[in-house]
């Protein structure tokens, strides 16, 4: 997808891509440059559609943020029950 999901809640999408969530976390922790990041991670390629791959690694990164900060207690009541 282009855009992940905006739910106030953790979706099914959400589960599928905790590992890349982890991964986007984890570059901008190191400072990687977003096309790397685009190409490695997204599996996009920037130089074809530099807007495009942005739109999709930003919209992500900012999902993977919420989920550290906010989604994770969803995953945390799952894990309890």
């Amino acid at each position: 997808m282009d855009h992940p999901p905006a739910d106030a809640e953790l979706t099914a999408y959400d589960r599928a891509h905790l590992k890349l969530y982890l991964r986007l976390l984890d570059a901008e922790a190191d400072g990687a440059d977003w096309q790397e990041v685009a190409e490695l991670v997204l599996r996009l390629d920037p130089r074809k559609d530099a807007e495009r791959a942005h739109r999709i690694y930003a919209s992500h990164l900012a999902r993977a943020k919420w989920m550290a900060e906010q989604g994770y207690s969803s995953l945390m009541r799952a894990a309890l029950h």
